[in-house]
């Protein structure tokens, strides 16, 4: 993997790690404002004020995640579109780890550099049907 791709796929693992953590000043210092986020739920536009609410106050949170297949594909010197699947353990909050169940998705994320540092400025999620996989 060329150190570029990779500096990428490390920030994306630092992001998830972020949540799993609820380290949420950790998740903002890595978005754009304002940054879109695309899901099942809807489209979102939010600032970091927005990321802070859903992360503080959100009725679900992320317990684990495994990422595999990332791609990376940079359209410019300061683009990058990660591509990956992901099975996230997810828990209603206050709730805990026992009483959470797992989600796989196939996801995106666009990342632009601003001086010398990458934020992600749109995520992309779409759920994975397990049930036609063989």
């Amino acid at each position: 993997m060329s150190m570029p791709s990779k500096t990428l796929v490390d920030l994306e693992t630092k992001f998830w790690e972020s949540m799993v953590k609820q380290d949420t000043e950790a998740a903002v210092q890595m978005l754009s404002e304002p940054a879109v986020m695309v899901s099942a739920h809807g489209a979102f536009k939010f600032d970091h004020a927005g990321y802070r609410q859903m992360a503080d106050h959100g009725t679900r949170v992320v317990t684990s995640f495994e990422l595999s297949d990332m791609e990376v594909v940079f359209p410019n010197d300061t683009t990058a579109i990660l591509t990956y699947h992901v099975k996230q353990g997810v828990a209603p909050r206050g709730k805990g780890k026992g009483e959470a169940f797992e989600e796989e998705m196939n996801d995106s994320s666009t990342w632009v550099r601003k001086g010398q540092r990458w934020q992600c400025v749109m995520h992309t999620e779409t759920p994975v049907d397990t049930t036609t996989m063989h």
